[in-house]
């Protein structure tokens, strides 16, 4: 099992003027520790139950950039994109210049989006949560059409139509940046995992309802004609002990999961400074979780 981290908080006592050496800082700790996966936020304001919407909050893909700079071997996305957020035709060429400027280490993660809040403070149209899955299809749709060299046409959607897909230079990752869908509805999401993702990226609720997500899309990759071992499963894990730095608790926590199959647990903390926390903790951590079978 391989360990990433998730940045999620933005609140440094030195304020915004210390993020930059942060973030600087927590990159390379990260490659430092062997973490394989670095992500950020995407949202417009911070979450209510992390602090609030007057908490600070860095626009997503601005960072990323920032820490591809600052990086050279870990894999960097959003944890996820709210397919609301960006038009879809722009995002695929966001995430495509990330891939082309970080050497092919890009992840598109995207998700249906919930964050009411931060559409209405912002002015960004928040449509039903049936509609936001219908665009969520399409989007997926279109970037596998953008990424595609072969198809550079128009794309005709219900909600989405682009007259050309065009996305030069092409992205370094072959065939295509990895799709990453969060989330684990079992009759949407899980199905346009089986039927468009390369990874799924589900919560560390417990082992017993993470095995049973799985098996959901096992059941829709069966059905849709799709091969389950090639989609890469990742878990998001917030608990308390990786906040608080406690290895041997995470290590019993994290136990019942490391037979279901998950490639990477992604430690989200709840932490505006990250860089020491990961040399303390995450490097050890990364070490034991190499070992398990």
């Amino acid at each position: 099992m391989r360990v990433g981290v998730h940045i999620n908080r933005f609140d440094h006592s030195g304020g915004g003027a210390a993020l930059g050496s942060e973030l600087a800082a927590a990159g390379a700790a990260a490659e430092a520790a062997g973490v394989s996966w670095l992500s950020v936020m995407d949202h417009y304001f911070q979450m209510e139950f992390n602090g609030g919407a007057e908490d600070p909050m860095l626009e997503a893909y601005t960072t990323l950039a920032y820490l591809a700079g600052h990086t050279s071997t870990v894999r960097l996305g959003a944890l996820v994109t709210g397919v609301t957020y960006r038009h879809p035709g722009l995002l695929a060429k966001i995430a495509t210049t990330l891939d082309v400027l970080s050497g092919g280490r890009a992840t598109l993660g995207i998700g249906a989006a919930w964050y009411d809040r931060e559409h209405a403070g912002l002015g960004v149209p928040f449509p039903p949560l049936a509609e936001r899955f219908e665009r969520l299809e399409e989007t997926l749709r279109i970037c596998l059409q953008m990424w595609d060299p072969e198809a550079v046409g128009p794309f005709e959607g219900r909600h989405y139509r682009l007259a050309e897909t065009l996305c030069v230079p092409a992205p370094v990752s072959s065939p295509h940046p990895e799709i990453m869908i969060g989330g684990g509805g079992e009759k949407k999401t899980l199905r346009l995992v089986a039927q468009y993702g390369d990874a799924c990226n589900l919560f560390a609720t417990s082992p017993e309802e993470v095995r049973h997500k799985l098996d959901v899309l096992r059941g829709h990759c069966d059905a849709l004609g799709r091969d389950y071992d090639r989609i890469r499963k990742t878990m998001a894990y917030s608990g308390e002990a990786a906040t608080d730095g406690d290895l041997d608790a995470f290590l019993r926590d994290i136990g019942g999961y490391t037979k279901l199959g998950i490639d990477t647990v992604i430690l989200a903390p709840r932490l505006g400074e990250t860089a020491a926390w990961m040399e303390r903790f995450v490097a050890p951590a990364t070490a034991h979780l190499a070992e398990l079978d």
